[in-house]
């Protein structure tokens, strides 16, 4: 007889006496939320978004900027890149090879624990030859030969600055906003206020090249959702059989009744979030449901099978090697395509405490042709016009050698109060050049732009205003500029 009872819908009445308790506070809260929540309801636009709740109705409301970019790629090179080797040309280092670092340079800026103890700070220049390249004339080191040929598509920033010193605070601030873990990361924040351009893919998905040297590890946080609802977290796409983790269906499972399980699984759900109003359940449904849609979409976007040979030539001989730096750009130009909101490659490796010769030429042979042709291949496709491509690193390097100093032997310490930077595509200045350091690229001189302010002038360009894009948490309104931040206007086209 037990195994015949009726078939029932489990409901949240049920578990109401278990789960609710509707104290005096508790019913107030919920109360004056519901009648303020009616009144805003004439004061906003709806969402077409069945479901959408009132943080979403909120943020739709909220004063737009025209956005001049549709999506962004952002190129990490994780460690460090050297200013003094790529984009930031000191000739009169030359005739100062082995003197030391003047004190009125210096001005009593903190050292790492690397090189404090020194006893002295050797200036060493870079012995890579610099040419000017294009209409505008940027000075592009030898070391990058394919992004000179570019260089009239990219607005260099010669002045980037940072407080943070050391690697781990000093990515997770560039991607947060802040030097401390916890914060949602840059993608997050995209995703969370302008949500997804396709259904079948994330909005912010990340890639991380494996022929790159493992110097400094990369973390998951630093895609991390932080205190936003789940479905905002960055992504990692793989190279091999598995690009996403736990996304293909077990062995031996044909997969058949995968939709009558998830809708049993959301109809659970549903019962959580009548019972909790959890907003975390709702958003354990739709990544369910993205991964659902993943299962299709995802091989079709990593297939570059149908890739043409002119395109692998274009990219170098790296990409043909999945998971490769090259190989990763292409992914990163189909994903574009299919209109990923936010897409994030990572390159470690550029780390050069010693043996920086070989080091940055290894690295620069590795990004430097797939990074140009990408920016060559949006550009024919008629998509650089509507996406903001990014290149950097977390902080750059010292004019003085750590360790001993040889010509071929030197290495760089970091250095956060100047680095080089730059922006290629939607909405900012084509061949352009912002920021002056002094000959020791040890101080900035002209036109200081700070991560926080790098930051407002993406989010600007994506039509957001950094100031306006908040989520409250624990009691206080957080911004992915905290509280600081200004758009950079003389590099916006």
């Amino acid at each position: 007889m037990g195994h015949h009872h009726a078939e029932k819908r489990l409901g949240a009445e049920d578990l109401k006496g278990l789960y609710q308790n509707i104290d005096r506070r508790n019913f107030l809260n919920k109360t004056a939320m519901g009648m303020g929540a009616v009144a805003l309801q004439q004061l906003i636009a709806p969402l077409s978004t069945v479901g959408a709740t009132m943080e979403d109705r909120i943020m739709s409301a909220l004063p737009t900027i025209a956005p001049k970019a549709k999506r962004v790629v952002f190129l990490f090179m994780a460690g460090g890149p050297s200013q003094f080797e790529t984009f930031d040309y000191k000739p009169k280092l030359r005739d100062l090879f082995g003197s030391e670092l003047p004190d009125s340079i210096r001005k009593g800026q903190r050292l790492t624990g690397m090189s404090a103890n020194q006893s002295s700070l050797p200036v060493v220049p870079s012995f890579y030859d610099f040419k000017q390249h294009g209409k505008s004339g940027t000075w592009v080191s030898e070391l990058l030969p394919y992004t000179a040929q570019v260089v009239d598509e990219l607005c260099l920033i010669r002045s980037m600055y940072t407080e943070q010193i050391n690697h781990d605070p000093a990515i997770t601030f560039f991607q947060t906003g802040h030097q401390l873990p916890g914060r949602p990361s840059i993608g997050s924040w995209l995703s969370y206020g302008l949500g997804s351009e396709n259904k079948n893919l994330p909005a912010f998905i990340v890639l991380i090249s494996k022929n790159a040297s493992k110097d400094q590890p990369l973390y998951a946080r630093l895609w991390g959702n932080g205190f936003l609802p789940s479905e905002h977290q960055g992504v990692q796409f793989r190279s091999g059989k598995d690009p996403v983790l736990f996304l293909k269906d077990p062995e031996g499972y044909d997969g058949a009744d995968r939709k009558e399980m998830l809708g049993y699984l959301q109809q659970l759900n549903e019962v959580q979030n009548e019972a909790w109003s959890d907003p975390e359940v709702n958003a354990r449904i739709s990544q369910y449901e993205m991964a659902y849609r993943m299962q299709t979409s995802v091989p079709e976007v990593m297939d570059t099978s149908d890739e043409s040979n002119e395109v692998f030539e274009l990219y170098g001989p790296d990409s043909r090697e999945n998971g490769s730096y090259a190989a990763n750009c292409i992914l990163a130009r189909k994903l574009l395509e299919k209109d990923v909101r936010f897409v994030q490659l990572y390159h470690q490796g550029w780390d050069n405490h010693g043996s920086l010769p070989q080091g940055i030429r290894h690295q620069c042979s590795q990004i430097d042709q797939p990074t140009a042709a990408l920016i060559t291949d949006l550009k024919r496709r008629g998509m650089l016009e509507d996406t903001l491509v990014v290149w950097g690193g977390e902080f750059g390097r010292t004019v003085y050698s750590q360790g001993k100093l040889t010509r071929d032997g030197y290495g760089r310490d970091h250095h956060p109060k100047c680095f080089s930077m730059w922006m290629a595509g939607a909405g900012v200045k084509a061949g352009y050049s912002h920021g002056m350091t002094d000959d020791f690229s040890y101080n900035i001189v002209k036109d200081p732009v700070h991560v926080h302010d790098f930051q407002a002038t993406m989010l600007h360009l994506m039509g957001i205003d950094h100031e306006q894009l908040v989520y409250k948490f624990q009691g206080r309104r957080f911004r992915l500029t905290d509280v600081h931040g200004n758009v950079i206007k003389s590099i916006l086209s």
